[in-house]
């Protein structure tokens, strides 16, 4: 696109994909503030490559990688923060808009925190970025049946997770990985 993004040119970007990368960031990091630093990051890094971004039909899967990248990064140097460190004002803490979802957007986030990270990283590419199973083999570095089985296998813990108060899973439950927590 251009080398010098203008200031009109960023804050298109982040108009355009901002609420879809903040679902796929909250998927990743299980937290309202994580996931907004996580945006803040993946932006910024936008921002600073954005000489690397060939078309703008091209931004939403170039942001995800971004993203992604800055997720793992993250967790290569997380470090503890104890609990009693953090002020917390109850009046600020957003309230959860209402959604017609097949899955309570808490169960489903607690069923993918409890996800290997091998598969939580599979299911997420596969729901959020609509990633092929190719696609997915060639951004990681592995090969085709160990993405098919990852995922088939993460798939089988969230449904064992997320459905086992009902007898038989009803088809199509899988959508609901895809409904936004916000």
């Amino acid at each position: 696109m251009a080398d010098n993004p203008s200031d009109a040119q960023i804050a298109r970007l982040v108009i355009d994909h901002h609420a879809e990368v903040y679902r796929y960031a909250f998927r990743l990091c299980g937290s309202t503030s994580d996931a907004e630093d996580l945006v803040q990051q993946t932006f910024l890094a936008a921002q600073l490559k954005f000489a690397q971004l060939r078309s703008a039909g091209s931004a939403r899967p170039w942001l995800f990688a971004i993203l992604r990248n800055c997720y793992l990064k993250s967790r290569r140097r997380r470090i503890p923060m104890p609990a009693a460190a953090v002020a917390l004002d109850i009046n600020e803490i957003p309230a959860q808009e209402e959604g017609e979802s097949l899955v309570d957007a808490e169960q489903l986030q607690a069923a993918l925190d409890a996800l290997p990270e091998d598969y939580k990283l599979v299911v997420l590419m596969f729901y959020f970025e609509d990633c092929s199973y190719r696609d997915i083999a060639a951004r990681l570095h592995i090969p085709l049946g160990t993405v098919m089985s990852r995922l088939s296998r993460a798939k089988g813990q969230l449904r064992a997770q997320l459905f086992a108060h009902e007898a038989v899973p009803v088809a199509g439950r899988d959508r609901a990985l895809a409904q936004p927590a916000r």
